[in-house]
């Protein structure tokens, strides 16, 4: 995380100069439509749900209450920006409890930018033994990605911006913001 705490009035105006790029209605409409998505493809298949914390925190919350199937519920931890606006090197916190070898693993993060730690996220589930592992983010950053990742549900998709909401933040605050929206000037 930032080495210092944002002032509240700091995070305030942050939010107060932001454009909203999606309101909490358009956000929750995509929700319904990846649960959708989700259980057409694995209401059968008994599958382990992994949150990407911190920012899947919010996104796997709300997606889960919609998913009426039976599945386990996990987390992991890794990060490449650690309440910073940009990525750095990838750093593990965390690994899953539950043992992934021979399931099938669902994982739930808030945004696939560069597609970085996502990628390793996936990989590391292959390497544990998963018979397949599926993506879901809330919010796609369109851009060209160097490693070519794709996530196999995407909520909403928004050009290169910084954004923060619905479990994205802006150096380490705002994940809780009911909407997408993105910082001014950056």
């Amino acid at each position: 995380m930032s080495d210092k705490p944002l002032q509240p009035d700091e995070v305030r105006l942050v939010l107060a100069e932001a454009e909203c790029l999606f309101s909490q209605a358009e956000v929750e409409r995509e929700l319904d439509r990846l649960a959708v998505e989700i259980t057409a493809r694995h209401a059968n298949t008994n599958p382990v749900v992994l949150c990407v914390m911190t920012g899947g925190l919010i996104p796997a919350g709300h997606l889960l209450t919609r998913l009426g199937f039976p599945l386990e519920v996990d987390y992991i931890h890794a990060t490449r920006y650690a309440g910073e606006t940009r990525g750095g090197e990838l750093s593990w916190q965390t690994e899953p409890g539950i043992e992934l070898r021979d399931r099938e693993i669902i994982i739930i993060d808030d945004i696939l930018d560069e597609g970085i730690t996502l990628a390793a996220i996936v990989d590391y589930c292959r390497q544990q033994g998963a018979c397949q592992v599926c993506t879901a983010v809330l919010v796609e950053k369109r851009h060209d990605r160097k490693n070519g990742f794709r996530a196999d549900y995407v909520g909403l998709e928004i050009e290169d911006r910084y954004v923060f909401g619905y479990g994205m933040d802006y150096k380490g605050y705002l994940r809780n913001a009911a909407g997408i929206y993105a910082v001014k000037g950056l």
